[in-house]
């Protein structure tokens, strides 16, 4: 039988270890409970979000007919949390200054991307001036999980073909992370060249990134265009993430006869067999059309400048002059978002032809709609979103938005869905 000392002696050093664990879990990183099990998804409707990148918000609309908005969702629901985060760290805070003055336009940029879990339980939200990715509740508005980025800048995302991955750009660290959309989990990442931007996933197996380099300097002249950095298309295996083919415009725009055009390769979009590829880039009013199998540039499209356009580059929003490029479901029509000229405009894709030039205020993207009659695009200058028929050319309806809607994503969400507190 052991004595009292011993006992104590036991009991002091149970205490102790007890004491001990408790503060590691102190230390250690927070760690979230598995997901419950999800219940079976119940009957789902398609829309659209549109992501008012300086409200804060993002609108749920009619992907549709009059496209009338459906609710909208705070995207920054843990702001407070994150600026008092932000300003403990004087570097994160820097760098959160440098996002307001510089892409911002003197504005933070709360909401640059976002879609659906393909249950539409929940809204994944890549937020540039808190250099993250959040999955927030639809039904409840909070947030499920956070992945912070490398760096201190996120950007455009994309979703894999099956909804159950989503890649996000990390701008200032050149790198492209790839994550479990229920749970945030990083699957892996992948290293690209400077300022990633667009990702796309493709039918055979592949993400593509295209770089777009420095966008935010005054260095806008076409003989300082090398200043930019280092851009290139990235396309890697979306299974393994290890690259499979790099592609530097550069030596193509060469080849075309066009070494005056940057190669900084802004948004783009693949004909449905993915055998071309048509992008824009900075400064151009207009796009390119590149073959990828044979690896080279094309056709050129040039559009109308606007007369009231400043012809001084260094005004225009982030190297942009026309930013925001769709295409038809059938593949026959392109939609352009002209967005330093003001409008919008379908164009033949056989013959290149523009139809109408459509009104629009600061236009900075273009998508298709749920039934795939009509491009969709971001009026980010008059809050609103406009839908132009791909048949006529013509703009069939307009919604207004919140505050400078950008990148607008086809989503499904539950039938019953309403904005989070309406009820």
């Amino acid at each position: 039988m052991p004595s009292a000392r011993t006992t104590r002696t036991r009991r002091l050093a149970v205490a102790l270890a007890a004491s001990l664990t408790a503060s590691l879990s102190l230390l250690a990183p927070a760690v979230a409970a598995p997901p419950p099990a999800a219940p079976a998804a119940g009957p789902l409707r398609e829309v659209m979000f549109v992501g008012n990148n300086w409200d804060g918000t993002a609108d749920v609309i009619a992907a549709r007919g009059d496209f009338h908005r459906v609710g909208r969702v705070n995207v920054i629901p843990d702001k407070a949390e994150r600026l008092r985060e932000i300003h403990l760290d004087p570097v994160k805070l820097a760098f959160f200054l440098g996002v307001r003055t510089g892409p911002g336009e003197g504005h933070d940029q709360f909401v640059d991307d976002m879609y659906a879990t393909p249950d539409g339980a929940a809204m994944v939200v890549s937020r540039p001036s808190f250099a993250d990715v959040v999955s927030l509740d639809l039904r409840t508005g909070k947030v499920n999980w956070r992945f912070p980025v490398a760096g201190y800048r996120s950007d455009h995302m994309a979703v894999s073909p099956d909804g159950t991955r989503v890649a996000v750009s990390a701008s200032t660290a050149n790198t492209v992370h790839v994550l479990d959309i229920a749970t945030g989990r990083q699957l892996g990442s992948f290293k690209t060249g400077d300022k990633p931007h667009e990702n796309v996933f493709t039918s055979d197996g592949r993400l593509w990134n295209m770089s777009i380099g420095e966008v935010t300097t005054a260095l806008d002249a076409p003989w300082l265009d090398w200043t930019k950095g280092d851009r290139k298309i990235t396309v890697v295996d979306a299974a393994t993430f290890e690259t499979v083919r790099v592609i530097d415009m550069r030596s193509r725009l060469d080849a075309f006869g066009r070494g005056d055009l940057s190669d900084a390769v802004r948004p783009l979009v693949l004909t449905p067999d993915e055998k071309k590829l048509y992008f824009q880039v900075s400064f151009l009013n207009g796009f390119l059309e590149y073959d990828v199998e044979s690896d080279r540039i094309t056709r050129l499209k040039t559009l109308p400048g606007s007369p009231d356009t400043d012809p001084d580059r260094t005004t225009w929003v982030n190297d942009s002059r026309h930013h925001g490029l769709s295409i038809s479901p059938d593949g026959a029509k392109l939609c352009v978002a002209g967005t330093m000229d003001d409008y919008a405009t379908v164009v033949d894709r056989a013959t290149l032809e523009q139809g109408p030039l459509v009104p629009a205020d600061k236009p900075y993207w273009a998508t298709v709609s749920g039934d795939g009659t009509a491009c969709v695009v971001s009026e980010s200058g008059a809050d609103r979103v406009t839908a132009i028929d791909f048949a006529t050319g013509e703009r069939v309806a307009s919604v207004a938005v919140g505050d400078h809607p950008q990148r607008v994503r086809l989503a499904r969400v539950p039938a019953d869905w309403t904005s989070p507190g309406a009820n």
